[in-house]
């Protein structure tokens, strides 16, 4: 089988390339260039577009034998991951740039073309497991389910790659026990990137000030920090550069009666407000959101399902209700929102959440399996377990 083994720089990708060689693979190494401009990419391995991890990739090529390329999708990068970014922070969201850029770049605009050039399938460095089980018509199923080491498991941002995708993927480090595994194998094969740090943050965000990148690319919006029933406590000086959950940096000028914290309970983007009060109105346990990705067609819409559901990337998945239907976000009472472009679908959770905010990515998983992905529109409380 021809792969193409995407080649970030890093030891996952560098040992799942060589996983994919050892099994017979006719393998091409590429490294995805995101950003036309050097001086953008963060030194130190803090992200994964770093300056040094182009030379990285290569060196790891070279040990390997075999071919290696620098694709610039830095066009595709800015449009997609970026735009979505700055898009959604605007709106009033909390958008995960991880789980977009795994859809629009790795599982899209590289596939696509890996796949123009006559390409089988994608490899990387993903810590996420692929099963074919047995459909009973003397065909497979193929799930997508959690890596081996749940520490590493990068399932949640891999949910949104949807099926026609997930059926040209490979994860050669999906039964891999243990990132330090990982590095042993990586120092015995010789590859000088077993010791390389792990990359983290955004890595367009170059000094990581996350809230300067988007008051540089957004400016300043003033407006009023205010409490639930509308009385203005303080000023803001761009709503989007807040979040559902945040204490700090609230900049009131009024303290709360009874001297308890308060927290950012919602964004108000149309009328340029964000809303705080007591940590007990962060709990939430309805969760509505749109554009679904669904992986587990053996699973019907319009029925209640238990599963369990994650809402953040490193975050413990919580028992609940599940359903999906035809809903938009128009349907779902966003409060002008505008109308979403996939299904709708509802969690209703057994234990309450704090802190989720519209935008979030909500994976949906039974076991170690992942049944689908979609974003969350509105959190809101109070409501009952359905029968």
């Amino acid at each position: 089988m021809r792969v193409l083994a995407a080649l970030s720089g890093g030891v996952d990708s560098a040992v799942a390339a060589a996983r994919a060689v050892d099994v017979g693979h006719d393998v091409v190494g590429v490294h995805m260039a995101l950003s036309r401009s050097r001086a953008q990419h963060r030194n130190g391995s803090r992200g994964c577009c770093s300056i040094e991890d182009a030379g990285d990739a290569r060196r790891a090529a070279d040990v390997l034998g075999i071919p290696y390329y620098v694709w610039d999708l830095s066009e595709e990068f800015e449009d997609t991951v970026v735009a979505d970014f700055l898009s959604e922070y605007a709106a009033g969201r909390t958008p995960n740039p991880c789980v977009r850029c795994n859809e629009h770049i790795k599982f899209s605009a590289l596939l696509d073309r890996g796949i123009a050039l006559g390409f089988d399938a994608v490899a990387t460095g993903h810590y996420a497991r692929i099963v074919d089980v047995p459909d009973g018509t003397g065909g497979a199923r193929r799930e997508l389910h959690r890596a081996a080491d749940t520490v590493k498991d990068q399932s949640y941002v891999l949910a949104v790659m949807g099926g026609d995708r997930l059926e040209r993927a490979l994860f050669p480090l999906g039964d891999a026990p243990s990132k330090e595994a990982v590095r042993a194998e990586a120092a015995a094969r010789g590859l000088s990137v077993s010791n390389k740090p792990d990359s983290y943050d955004i890595c367009f965000v170059a000094d990581g000030d996350t809230q300067g990148f988007l008051r540089d690319r957004l400016g300043s919006r003033p407006g009023d920090v205010v409490d639930a029933d509308g009385r203005v406590l303080g000023e803001h000086d761009g709503a989007y550069a807040y979040t559902v959950g945040q204490r700090k940096g609230l900049g009131l000028t009024h303290p709360a009666p009874d001297g308890r914290p308060r927290y950012v309970l919602e964004v108000r983007p149309q009328a340029n407000q964000v809303v705080v009060g007591p940590s007990e109105l962060l709990s939430v346990d309805d969760l509505l959101a749109d554009q679904t990705v669904w992986l587990a067609d053996d699973v019907p819409a319009g029925e209640w399902v238990d599963a369990e559901v994650q809402v953040r990337a490193h975050g413990d998945p919580v028992p609940a209700r599940v359903r999906r239907d035809g809903r938009s976000r128009a349907s779902l009472g966003d409060g002008g929102l505008g109308a979403g472009v996939g299904a709708g679908l509802e969690a209703r959770l057994a234990t309450p959440l704090r802190g989720i905010a519209p935008g979030q990515s909500l994976v949906v998983y039974s076991g170690t399996r992942v049944l689908g992905q979609s974003t969350i529109v509105r959190a809101r409380r109070g409501a009952a377990l359905p029968a």
